[in-house]
Protein backbone atom coordinates (compact mmCIF):
# COMPACT_ATOMS: atom_id res chain seq x y z
CA UNK A 1 0.00 0.00 0.00
CA UNK A 2 1.37 3.40 -0.98
CA UNK A 3 2.98 5.70 1.56
CA UNK A 4 2.66 9.45 1.02
CA UNK A 5 4.28 12.45 2.67
CA UNK A 6 1.61 14.62 4.32
CA UNK A 7 4.19 17.05 5.74
CA UNK A 8 7.89 17.28 6.55
CA UNK A 9 9.12 13.77 7.39
CA UNK A 10 5.56 12.61 8.18
CA UNK A 11 4.18 9.75 6.12
CA UNK A 12 0.66 8.36 5.93
CA UNK A 13 -0.74 5.40 4.02
CA UNK A 14 -3.75 5.59 1.69
CA UNK A 15 -6.77 3.63 2.93
CA UNK A 16 -10.05 2.85 1.18
CA UNK A 17 -13.78 2.76 1.90
CA UNK A 18 -16.62 0.98 0.10
CA UNK A 19 -17.46 3.91 -2.21
CA UNK A 20 -13.94 3.85 -3.67
CA UNK A 21 -13.80 0.27 -4.93
CA UNK A 22 -15.72 -2.07 -7.23
CA UNK A 23 -15.81 -5.82 -7.83
CA UNK A 24 -14.87 -7.28 -11.22
CA UNK A 25 -17.15 -9.97 -12.72
CA UNK A 26 -15.56 -13.40 -13.15
CA UNK A 27 -14.82 -15.48 -16.26
CA UNK A 28 -17.31 -18.03 -14.98
CA UNK A 29 -20.75 -17.08 -13.67
CA UNK A 30 -22.99 -19.15 -11.39
CA UNK A 31 -26.75 -19.28 -10.93
CA UNK A 32 -27.40 -17.30 -7.69
CA UNK A 33 -29.59 -20.18 -6.50
CA UNK A 34 -26.53 -22.45 -6.53
CA UNK A 35 -24.19 -20.41 -4.32
CA UNK A 36 -23.62 -21.19 -0.65
CA UNK A 37 -23.78 -18.14 1.64
CA UNK A 38 -23.43 -20.04 4.91
CA UNK A 39 -20.74 -19.33 7.50
CA UNK A 40 -19.62 -20.97 10.73
CA UNK A 41 -18.68 -19.80 14.21
CA UNK A 42 -17.89 -21.94 17.23
CA UNK A 43 -18.58 -25.09 15.23
CA UNK A 44 -22.13 -24.02 14.29
CA UNK A 45 -23.22 -23.16 10.76
CA UNK A 46 -25.65 -20.35 9.90
CA UNK A 47 -27.40 -19.76 6.59
CA UNK A 48 -27.45 -15.95 6.79
CA UNK A 49 -24.02 -14.25 7.18
CA UNK A 50 -25.59 -10.89 8.02
CA UNK A 51 -25.81 -10.19 11.78
CA UNK A 52 -28.06 -7.58 13.40
CA UNK A 53 -26.00 -5.24 15.60
CA UNK A 54 -26.36 -4.98 19.39
CA UNK A 55 -28.19 -1.66 19.33
CA UNK A 56 -31.39 -0.91 21.22
CA UNK A 57 -33.15 0.58 18.21
CA UNK A 58 -32.47 -2.64 16.27
CA UNK A 59 -32.61 -5.70 18.51
CA UNK A 60 -35.02 -6.66 21.26
CA UNK A 61 -36.29 -10.12 22.18
CA UNK A 62 -38.95 -10.20 19.44
CA UNK A 63 -36.48 -9.08 16.78
CA UNK A 64 -33.87 -11.65 17.89
CA UNK A 65 -36.48 -14.40 17.60
CA UNK A 66 -37.61 -13.22 14.16
CA UNK A 67 -34.01 -13.04 12.93
CA UNK A 68 -33.21 -16.47 14.34
CA UNK A 69 -36.18 -18.05 12.58
CA UNK A 70 -34.92 -16.60 9.28
CA UNK A 71 -31.55 -18.30 9.74
CA UNK A 72 -29.55 -15.33 11.03
CA UNK A 73 -28.21 -13.91 14.26
CA UNK A 74 -29.25 -10.80 16.19
CA UNK A 75 -27.20 -9.54 19.14
CA UNK A 76 -28.94 -8.32 22.29
CA UNK A 77 -27.17 -5.51 24.16
CA UNK A 78 -26.96 -6.54 27.83
CA UNK A 79 -26.35 -2.92 28.85
CA UNK A 80 -29.28 -1.39 27.03
CA UNK A 81 -32.91 -0.72 27.84
CA UNK A 82 -33.77 -4.44 27.68
CA UNK A 83 -31.87 -5.09 30.92
CA UNK A 84 -32.55 -1.77 32.63
CA UNK A 85 -36.36 -1.78 32.34
CA UNK A 86 -38.93 -4.48 32.92
CA UNK A 87 -41.09 -2.88 30.21
CA UNK A 88 -38.65 -1.32 27.71
CA UNK A 89 -41.35 -0.57 25.12
CA UNK A 90 -42.42 2.58 27.01
CA UNK A 91 -38.83 3.87 27.08
CA UNK A 92 -38.29 3.12 23.39
CA UNK A 93 -41.47 5.05 22.58
CA UNK A 94 -40.10 8.13 24.41
CA UNK A 95 -36.81 7.96 22.52
CA UNK A 96 -38.64 7.60 19.20
CA UNK A 97 -40.85 10.63 19.92
CA UNK A 98 -38.08 12.95 21.22
CA UNK A 99 -37.16 16.05 19.24
CA UNK A 100 -33.76 15.81 17.47
CA UNK A 101 -32.14 18.41 19.74
CA UNK A 102 -33.35 16.56 22.86
CA UNK A 103 -32.64 12.96 21.80
CA UNK A 104 -29.08 12.60 23.13
CA UNK A 105 -29.92 14.09 26.54
CA UNK A 106 -32.99 11.83 26.81
CA UNK A 107 -30.98 8.75 25.87
CA UNK A 108 -28.36 9.65 28.49
CA UNK A 109 -31.02 9.94 31.20
CA UNK A 110 -32.72 6.69 30.14
CA UNK A 111 -29.44 4.77 30.40
CA UNK A 112 -28.74 6.17 33.86
CA UNK A 113 -31.17 3.56 35.19
CA UNK A 114 -29.15 0.69 36.74
CA UNK A 115 -28.85 -2.66 34.96
CA UNK A 116 -30.87 -5.40 36.64
CA UNK A 117 -29.02 -8.72 36.52
CA UNK A 118 -32.24 -10.74 36.77
CA UNK A 119 -33.33 -9.24 33.43
CA UNK A 120 -30.21 -10.61 31.71
CA UNK A 121 -31.26 -14.17 32.43
CA UNK A 122 -34.88 -13.37 31.64
CA UNK A 123 -34.11 -11.95 28.17
CA UNK A 124 -31.84 -14.85 27.28
CA UNK A 125 -34.51 -17.32 28.40
CA UNK A 126 -37.18 -15.50 26.36
CA UNK A 127 -35.08 -15.83 23.21
CA UNK A 128 -34.08 -19.44 23.86
CA UNK A 129 -37.65 -20.48 24.60
CA UNK A 130 -38.51 -19.64 20.98
CA UNK A 131 -35.98 -22.22 19.78
CA UNK A 132 -33.44 -19.80 18.30
CA UNK A 133 -29.85 -18.91 19.29
CA UNK A 134 -29.30 -16.20 21.91
CA UNK A 135 -26.32 -13.93 21.21
CA UNK A 136 -25.54 -11.21 23.75
CA UNK A 137 -23.05 -8.36 24.14
CA UNK A 138 -21.32 -6.45 26.94
CA UNK A 139 -18.30 -4.18 27.43
CA UNK A 140 -15.06 -5.65 28.86
CA UNK A 141 -15.60 -4.19 32.35
CA UNK A 142 -18.83 -6.16 32.78
CA UNK A 143 -17.95 -9.21 30.67
CA UNK A 144 -16.92 -11.57 33.50
CA UNK A 145 -20.12 -11.16 35.51
CA UNK A 146 -22.55 -10.90 32.60
CA UNK A 147 -21.05 -13.89 30.77
CA UNK A 148 -21.54 -16.01 33.88
CA UNK A 149 -25.23 -15.05 34.05
CA UNK A 150 -25.83 -15.38 30.31
CA UNK A 151 -24.08 -18.75 30.10
CA UNK A 152 -26.14 -20.15 32.97
CA UNK A 153 -29.29 -18.93 31.21
CA UNK A 154 -28.29 -20.79 28.04
CA UNK A 155 -26.79 -18.09 25.79
CA UNK A 156 -25.07 -19.42 22.68
CA UNK A 157 -22.50 -16.71 21.86
CA UNK A 158 -21.04 -13.91 23.97
CA UNK A 159 -19.64 -10.73 22.41
CA UNK A 160 -17.20 -8.49 24.27
CA UNK A 161 -17.49 -5.15 22.50
CA UNK A 162 -15.92 -1.74 23.04
CA UNK A 163 -15.07 1.25 20.86
CA UNK A 164 -11.47 0.01 20.61
CA UNK A 165 -10.41 -3.43 21.86
CA UNK A 166 -6.81 -4.42 22.61
CA UNK A 167 -5.23 -7.27 24.54
CA UNK A 168 -3.07 -4.79 26.43
CA UNK A 169 -5.35 -2.25 28.14
CA UNK A 170 -3.98 0.00 30.90
CA UNK A 171 -6.18 1.52 33.59
CA UNK A 172 -5.60 2.78 37.14
CA UNK A 173 -9.34 2.90 37.89
CA UNK A 174 -10.37 -0.68 37.21
CA UNK A 175 -8.92 -4.10 36.47
CA UNK A 176 -8.67 -4.71 32.73
CA UNK A 177 -10.28 -7.85 31.31
CA UNK A 178 -7.78 -10.62 30.61
CA UNK A 179 -9.06 -11.75 27.21
CA UNK A 180 -6.99 -14.94 27.13
CA UNK A 181 -8.24 -16.02 30.55
CA UNK A 182 -11.80 -14.98 29.71
CA UNK A 183 -11.95 -16.89 26.42
CA UNK A 184 -10.62 -19.99 28.16
CA UNK A 185 -13.03 -19.83 31.10
CA UNK A 186 -16.23 -19.16 29.11
CA UNK A 187 -17.67 -22.32 27.53
CA UNK A 188 -19.67 -20.57 24.81
CA UNK A 189 -17.92 -19.01 21.77
CA UNK A 190 -16.55 -15.52 22.49
CA UNK A 191 -16.45 -12.79 19.86
CA UNK A 192 -14.24 -9.75 20.51
CA UNK A 193 -14.51 -6.29 18.95
CA UNK A 194 -13.62 -3.85 17.73
CA UNK A 195 -10.28 -3.45 15.97
CA UNK A 196 -8.98 -2.16 12.63
CA UNK A 197 -5.34 -3.21 12.26
CA UNK A 198 -3.42 -6.37 11.39
CA UNK A 199 -1.34 -6.35 14.58
CA UNK A 200 -4.25 -5.87 17.01
CA UNK A 201 -6.38 -8.43 15.14
CA UNK A 202 -3.57 -10.97 15.48
CA UNK A 203 -3.25 -10.18 19.21
CA UNK A 204 -6.97 -10.74 19.76
CA UNK A 205 -6.99 -13.96 17.72
CA UNK A 206 -4.09 -15.26 19.78
CA UNK A 207 -6.15 -14.54 22.92
CA UNK A 208 -8.45 -17.40 21.91
CA UNK A 209 -11.61 -15.74 20.58
CA UNK A 210 -14.03 -17.55 18.26
CA UNK A 211 -14.78 -14.48 16.14
CA UNK A 212 -13.54 -10.94 15.61
CA UNK A 213 -15.51 -7.75 14.94
CA UNK A 214 -13.64 -5.23 12.78
CA UNK A 215 -14.42 -1.55 12.27
CA UNK A 216 -14.24 1.60 14.35
CA UNK A 217 -16.65 4.47 13.78
CA UNK A 218 -18.30 3.67 10.41
CA UNK A 219 -21.83 3.07 11.71
CA UNK A 220 -24.70 5.30 10.62
CA UNK A 221 -25.41 6.43 14.19
CA UNK A 222 -21.79 6.52 15.34
CA UNK A 223 -19.89 9.80 15.78
CA UNK A 224 -16.62 8.33 17.08
CA UNK A 225 -14.71 9.52 14.03
CA UNK A 226 -15.95 13.06 14.55
CA UNK A 227 -15.60 13.12 18.33
CA UNK A 228 -12.30 11.24 18.69
CA UNK A 229 -10.83 11.55 15.19
CA UNK A 230 -10.03 7.83 15.01
CA UNK A 231 -10.98 5.11 12.55
CA UNK A 232 -9.87 3.32 9.39
CA UNK A 233 -12.12 2.95 6.30
CA UNK A 234 -13.77 -0.44 6.17
CA UNK A 235 -12.22 -1.82 2.98
CA UNK A 236 -8.68 -1.45 4.33
CA UNK A 237 -9.78 -2.56 7.81
CA UNK A 238 -11.37 -5.76 6.51
CA UNK A 239 -8.45 -6.66 4.25
CA UNK A 240 -5.86 -6.06 6.98
CA UNK A 241 -7.75 -8.01 9.64
CA UNK A 242 -8.55 -10.83 7.20
CA UNK A 243 -4.80 -11.06 6.54
CA UNK A 244 -4.28 -11.52 10.29
CA UNK A 245 -6.93 -14.28 10.28
CA UNK A 246 -5.08 -16.05 7.45
CA UNK A 247 -1.72 -15.70 9.21
CA UNK A 248 -3.26 -17.11 12.39
CA UNK A 249 -4.76 -20.03 10.43
CA UNK A 250 -1.43 -20.92 8.83
CA UNK A 251 0.20 -21.07 12.26
CA UNK A 252 -2.56 -22.80 14.23
CA UNK A 253 -4.90 -24.45 11.68
CA UNK A 254 -7.73 -22.68 13.52
CA UNK A 255 -9.96 -20.63 11.20
CA UNK A 256 -11.54 -17.74 13.11
CA UNK A 257 -14.20 -15.73 11.24
CA UNK A 258 -13.77 -12.01 10.67
CA UNK A 259 -16.98 -9.96 10.92
CA UNK A 260 -17.03 -6.54 9.26
CA UNK A 261 -19.04 -4.32 11.61
CA UNK A 262 -20.67 -1.13 10.33
CA UNK A 263 -20.44 1.19 7.34
CA UNK A 264 -22.67 -0.84 5.03
CA UNK A 265 -25.95 0.69 3.90
CA UNK A 266 -26.65 -1.31 0.73
CA UNK A 267 -26.35 -4.80 -0.64
CA UNK A 268 -23.42 -3.58 -2.73
CA UNK A 269 -21.48 -2.53 0.37
CA UNK A 270 -22.10 -5.92 1.95
CA UNK A 271 -20.90 -7.74 -1.17
CA UNK A 272 -17.71 -5.65 -1.17
CA UNK A 273 -17.07 -6.51 2.48
CA UNK A 274 -17.14 -10.23 1.67
CA UNK A 275 -14.83 -9.70 -1.30
CA UNK A 276 -12.41 -7.92 1.05
CA UNK A 277 -12.24 -11.00 3.26
CA UNK A 278 -15.19 -10.87 5.66
CA UNK A 279 -16.77 -14.17 6.71
CA UNK A 280 -19.87 -12.35 7.98
CA UNK A 281 -21.04 -8.76 8.39
CA UNK A 282 -22.80 -6.88 11.17
CA UNK A 283 -25.22 -4.10 10.27
CA UNK A 284 -27.51 -1.83 12.24
CA UNK A 285 -29.27 0.82 10.17
CA UNK A 286 -30.48 -1.64 7.49
CA UNK A 287 -32.35 -3.60 10.16
CA UNK A 288 -33.42 -0.50 12.08
CA UNK A 289 -35.65 0.20 9.07
CA UNK A 290 -37.63 -3.01 9.54
CA UNK A 291 -41.14 -3.16 10.97
CA UNK A 292 -39.91 -5.58 13.63
CA UNK A 293 -37.19 -3.24 14.94
CA UNK A 294 -37.99 -1.75 18.39
CA UNK A 295 -36.73 1.74 17.49
CA UNK A 296 -39.73 2.47 15.25
CA UNK A 297 -37.55 3.80 12.46
CA UNK A 298 -34.98 5.38 14.78
CA UNK A 299 -31.41 4.24 15.27
CA UNK A 300 -28.77 5.14 17.86
CA UNK A 301 -25.35 3.80 18.75
CA UNK A 302 -24.17 1.89 21.81
CA UNK A 303 -21.93 4.80 22.85
CA UNK A 304 -24.65 7.43 22.44
CA UNK A 305 -25.66 7.38 26.14
CA UNK A 306 -22.14 8.00 27.47
CA UNK A 307 -22.61 10.38 30.41
CA UNK A 308 -19.77 12.78 29.57
CA UNK A 309 -18.73 12.14 25.96
CA UNK A 310 -21.45 10.62 23.78
CA UNK A 311 -20.04 9.08 20.59
CA UNK A 312 -23.27 8.56 18.74
CA UNK A 313 -26.55 10.19 17.89
CA UNK A 314 -30.12 9.19 17.19
CA UNK A 315 -30.79 9.15 13.46
CA UNK A 316 -34.12 8.76 11.71
CA UNK A 317 -33.92 5.94 9.16
CA UNK A 318 -37.65 5.36 8.68
CA UNK A 319 -39.54 2.09 8.36
CA UNK A 320 -39.38 0.65 4.84
CA UNK A 321 -40.43 -2.98 5.09
CA UNK A 322 -40.47 -6.24 7.02
CA UNK A 323 -37.35 -8.04 8.18
CA UNK A 324 -38.11 -10.77 5.66
CA UNK A 325 -38.22 -8.20 2.84
CA UNK A 326 -34.97 -6.58 3.98
CA UNK A 327 -33.21 -9.94 4.05
CA UNK A 328 -34.87 -11.89 1.24
CA UNK A 329 -37.11 -9.49 -0.67
CA UNK A 330 -39.01 -8.78 -2.72
CA UNK A 331 -37.42 -5.33 -2.56
CA UNK A 332 -39.91 -2.47 -2.54
CA UNK A 333 -37.30 0.31 -2.63
CA UNK A 334 -34.73 1.16 -5.30
CA UNK A 335 -31.68 2.01 -3.19
CA UNK A 336 -30.23 -1.44 -2.50
CA UNK A 337 -31.28 -1.53 1.16
CA UNK A 338 -33.64 -4.52 0.77
CA UNK A 339 -33.20 -8.14 -0.33
CA UNK A 340 -29.65 -8.10 1.02
CA UNK A 341 -29.30 -11.87 0.71
CA UNK A 342 -30.52 -11.77 -2.88
CA UNK A 343 -27.92 -9.10 -3.63
CA UNK A 344 -25.16 -11.21 -2.06
CA UNK A 345 -26.18 -14.36 -3.94
CA UNK A 346 -26.41 -12.51 -7.25
CA UNK A 347 -23.06 -10.79 -6.74
CA UNK A 348 -21.41 -14.10 -5.83
CA UNK A 349 -22.89 -15.65 -8.95
CA UNK A 350 -21.61 -12.84 -11.17
CA UNK A 351 -18.04 -13.01 -9.83
CA UNK A 352 -18.09 -16.81 -10.01
CA UNK A 353 -17.88 -17.51 -6.27
CA UNK A 354 -19.56 -20.73 -5.10
CA UNK A 355 -19.12 -19.85 -1.44
CA UNK A 356 -17.89 -17.11 0.90
CA UNK A 357 -14.33 -18.45 0.81
CA UNK A 358 -14.23 -18.09 -2.98
CA UNK A 359 -15.78 -14.63 -2.68
CA UNK A 360 -12.61 -13.59 -0.83
CA UNK A 361 -10.66 -14.10 -4.06
CA UNK A 362 -12.75 -11.67 -6.12
CA UNK A 363 -10.77 -9.11 -8.14
CA UNK A 364 -11.13 -5.64 -6.62
CA UNK A 365 -10.42 -2.39 -8.44
CA UNK A 366 -10.02 1.16 -7.17
CA UNK A 367 -12.94 2.97 -8.79
CA UNK A 368 -13.87 6.32 -7.17
CA UNK A 369 -16.34 7.02 -10.00
CA UNK A 370 -18.27 3.79 -9.42
CA UNK A 371 -21.06 5.60 -7.54
CA UNK A 372 -21.49 8.48 -10.00
CA UNK A 373 -20.56 7.28 -13.50
CA UNK A 374 -23.61 7.58 -15.73
CA UNK A 375 -25.92 8.32 -12.78
CA UNK A 376 -26.66 11.98 -13.53
CA UNK A 377 -30.42 11.44 -13.81
CA UNK A 378 -30.58 9.43 -10.57
CA UNK A 379 -28.65 12.15 -8.76
CA UNK A 380 -30.79 14.95 -10.20
CA UNK A 381 -34.03 13.15 -9.36
CA UNK A 382 -32.73 11.75 -6.02
CA UNK A 383 -33.71 8.16 -6.81
CA UNK A 384 -31.79 4.88 -6.76
CA UNK A 385 -28.06 5.56 -6.28
CA UNK A 386 -28.71 9.30 -6.28
CA UNK A 387 -30.43 9.35 -2.90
Amino acid sequence: MGQFYIGVERKARRCYGFDEIALVPGRITIDPADVDTSWSIGGKKFRVPIIAAAMDGVVDVKFAIAMGKLGGLAVLNLEGVQTRYENPEEVLEKIAMAAPDQATALVQSVYAEPIKEKLIAKRVDQIKSAGVPAIVSAIPQRADRFAEIAEEAGADIFIVQSTVSTVKHISTKYKALDFKKFCKSVKMPVVIGNCVTYEVALDLLNAGCSGLLVGIGPGAACTTRGVLGIGVPQVTTTIDCAAARDTFYKKTKRYIPIITDGGMTTGGDICKAFACGADAVMVGSAFARSKEAPGKGNHWGMATPHANLPRGTRVRVGVTGTLDEILFGPAKVDDGSQNLMGALQTSMGNVGAKNISQMHKTEIIIAPSIQTEGKVFQVAQRVGMGK
